[in-house]
């Protein structure tokens, strides 16, 4: 018999009724929904630290400051008779500010371009400079630009076996003519660096990787001045939507075979500027003649 309940004592209160199972569509959506969080964390968990390996081998942080080098502003250097030519696309971040500088001089017959992180890149420029000077001062001769560039890639790798450090996020052009003749160089976030006859990194540089490729061959029996037309001519792809590239906006740098280097930037670069759009009136001339007499 069920328990007798003193005087006085309030009424139990009725049970509750079960609760109603959920609709099946709801328990799909939850399921889907737990899927996908885990997913997610199994996707992010390897990228919290530069040490850390994914299943597939690959070090994330790594990969993210390549991806960051690829959304910097477009930059390219070639290698011709005589010299180097640098050129740079200077971003604004906004219309109240001036133009950042992408062409940093490191020593008479060395300069760099910079896509990525410009606060990394004053870093590592830093660096290169004090390394310059303690070769001159030793020495007595300027410091060759190979040896520089691999301890600059020496310093990249470093940072990615070292869980204390982030990888720099900047990628860097080196152009420099010492005893060995011209060259170019590029170096990655992952330590890695090459040398190129022509090269362009930053955003929307497959534009003006394209012109290198197709007029490669000509650079190396090309004097410097014609070689800054060519550059422009590359940069002019690089630059956003329907905008056109201007002498604000774009910056050369030429390293001459005598060891000597100059900046070009502003009212000085509209000159070359002038003769891209002379060649182009020209080039389209051409081919206007050309339609004409096959019509005819």
């Amino acid at each position: 018999p069920p328990p007798r309940q003193p005087r006085g004592a309030p009424p139990a209160a009725p049970a509750a009724p079960a609760a109603a199972p959920p609709p099946p569509q709801r328990t799909a959506r939850r399921r889907r929904r737990a899927a996908q969080q885990t997913t997610t964390m199994f996707r992010s968990q390897y990228d919290t630290d530069v040490t850390v390996w994914s299943p597939q081998g690959r070090l994330l942080q790594v990969e993210y400051a390549m991806e960051a080098v690829k959304q910097g502003s477009a930059c390219l250097g070639l290698v011709g008779k005589d010299g180097v030519v640098l050129a740079a696309l200077k971003r604004q971040p906004n219309e109240l500010s001036g133009h950042q500088k992408k062409l940093l001089k490191i020593d008479d017959h060395l300069v760099i371009a910079v896509a990525g992180l410009n606060a990394d890149a004053r870093t590592l420029a830093k660096v290169m400079r004090t390394e310059c000077l303690n070769h001159r001062y030793v020495y007595g001769a300027p410091l060759q630009g190979a040896r520089l560039v691999q301890d600059i890639a020496d310093k990249y790798q470093r940072c990615t076996q070292t869980y204390v450090r982030r990888p720099y996020g900047v990628g860097l052009l080196v152009a420099c003519c010492d005893a060995t003749g011209p060259h170019l160089y590029e170096t990655c976030p992952s330590g890695n660096f090459s040398e190129f006859v022509a090269v362009a990194i930053g955003a929307r540089a497959q534009s003006a990787k394209t012109y290198l490729e197709k007029h490669h061959k000509t650079f190396k029996d090309t004097p410097v001045e014609e070689l800054c037309t060519h550059a422009l001519q590359a940069l002019a792809g690089c630059v956003a939507g329907d905008k056109e590239l201007d002498a604000a906006a774009a910056s050369l740098a030429v390293v001459t075979a005598d060891g000597q280097s100059r900046l070009i930037e502003d009212a000085e670069v509209q000159k070359y500027l002038d003769l891209v759009e002379v060649e182009k009136t020209a080039a389209q001339t051409e081919g206007m003649e050309l339609e004409g007499g096959a019509s005819a």
